[in-house]
């Protein structure tokens, strides 16, 4: 019989609340960590989510005493004071190894801390750990497991990050996304993710895989989260202040994409995106993405290609110690020619043409779409399915994936937001409106939101 962890709890008192009663001192530092370390010592030995530290919360102690010698004045304090963040082990951390979730040497990734974390860490936030990744952002899972049901996959490539946000451990975590690496483990562990435009966060200290559709991204316990990692990562940020304050016009892609979501995933979909309509949204059908096997077959030519300009320099060497599906992706993009290259990395540009094209004519403020085919699926041999991510990745429009159903086993099931390039900010505004609309009434189970493990929901032997 299966073994099903309950949902886990996030913040109650909300983000917002959070932060402010610790950079007020209302929440001391040493009661915020000493609640963190209950909560990891309840979740993460059955989860996985972190890589091991020995003494981790001594040093998060260390750091946390460290921060208020230098802001003892509250006032002064920076808007991350004290929480906890997590970091995918594919961004280089000061006196961190990173091995980006592969067995070659860490010597191989050393360099500059990313900009990201650094840009975090300015802002207050203590990391939390390096949470785990599959092999180089790809496919070959590590062991992390789905914080809802044990047996289940939390997604990839950003697992690690996505399963401690869903579990409780941390309100944010950095993840990445060349495919559909932030969007799927966000649904699949039923928390928030926010995949940028392309470009609109620095890779700067990213281990890349494709560097042409590698997205840093953010996994959160609310968009609140996402909107405050966003104004600080984000390139040129806008006070939300400066935007329109209504609802957003959305449209539904139909045609050869929506056939790849299952059957409950797509019923799922049908019936979030009527809730939306009955709550006043105009929610518009618009076909879509004829062409869409050809937009999957360029976008892996781009991913395997680079991939195998990316390891150029280790793959000869260390070859033996790749997964074989890291492997296999490499091997193929070393016999993809420079034309075909080109060929494909044009169509990013046509496809976000086309797209906006089709939103300028419908007047669409986002597209809706299912964030993954259906619920995680059993086992941890595979990450599932990427395939409903793969065209908004690939134009390299923003994408927010918010929680928005369950399954009758008691998964999450995500709904992805996709708006107009650099319109991150318009994006996060209207993903505020739509996860209230979406949040289940009050005493109803929701992702995100319910009692801790008890002692007899333990995962099976790992």
């Amino acid at each position: 019989m299966r073994k099903r962890a309950e949902k886990p709890p996030g913040e109650t008192a909300g983000f917002k609340t959070l932060a402010a009663a610790l950079r007020a001192g209302r929440l001391p530092l040493a009661a915020y960590i000493d609640r963190l370390e209950a909560r990891c010592g309840e979740r993460e030995p059955a989860l996985g989510a972190l890589l091991p530290e020995p003494g981790r919360f001594d040093r998060l102690r260390r750091e946390a005493r460290a921060l208020l010698v230098r802001y003892p004045r509250p006032a002064s304090r920076p808007p991350l004071f004290g929480v906890a963040v997590a970091v995918k082990d594919v961004f280089r951390v000061e006196d961190w190894p990173t091995r980006a979730g592969s067995q070659l040497p860490a010597e191989l990734f050393t360099g500059p801390e990313a900009d990201c974390v650094t840009r975090l860490k300015q802002a207050g936030a203590l990391v939390l750990g390096k949470t785990v990744s599959t092999e180089f952002a790809y496919f070959a899972p590590g062991a992390t497991r789905n914080p809802h049901h044990l047996e289940h996959t939390p997604g990839g490539s950003s697992s690690g990050s996505a399963a401690a946000v869903g579990a409780g451990l941390c309100p944010l975590a950095l993840g990445t996304q060349t495919i559909g690496s932030t969007i799927r483990p966000a649904a699949y562990c039923g928390v928030v993710g926010f995949k940028p435009s392309y470009g609109r966060i620095s890779a700067a200290g990213l281990i890349p895989l494709a560097p042409s559709l590698d997205h840093v991204g953010v996994l959160a316990a609310e968009v609140a989260v996402a909107e405050a990692a966003a104004a600080l990562l984000c390139r040129d940020w806008r006070a939300p202040a400066l935007l329109r304050r209504r609802r957003p016009r959305l449209g539904v892609p139909e045609g050869p994409y929506l056939a790849h979501a299952s059957a409950g995933g797509l019923a799922s979909f049908r019936a979030t995106c009527e809730r939306l309509a009955a709550a006043g949204f105009a929610v518009e059908p618009v076909a879509a993405l004829p062409d869409f096997d050809e937009i999957v077959a360029r976008n892996i030519l781009v991913v395997a290609a680079e991939a195998a300009a990316v390891h150029a320099p280790w793959f000869g060497r260390y070859r033996e110690l790749y997964h074989p599906r890291s492997a296999e992706l490499i091997e193929r993009g070393q016999q993809v020619g420079r034309a075909a290259l080109v060929r494909a990395l044009a169509g990013r540009e046509e496809l976000r043409r086309e797209l906006e094209t089709l939103m300028d004519a419908h007047r669409l403020d986002a597209w809706l779409s299912p964030s993954a085919p259906g619920p995680a699926p059993h086992g941890l041999e595979s990450t599932g399915d990427p395939v409903m991510n793969v065209p908004w990745t690939h134009a390299g429009l923003p994408a927010l994936g918010l929680p928005s159903a369950m399954s009758p086993e008691g998964l999450p099931l995500g709904l992805q937001v996709v708006g107009r390039y650099g319109g991150d900010e318009a994006l996060l505004a209207a993903g505020r409106v739509l996860e209230r609309t979406l949040r289940p009434a009050p005493g109803s189970a929701a992702p995100g939101a319910g009692a801790p493990t008890p002692a007899s929901a333990q995962s099976p032997p790992r």
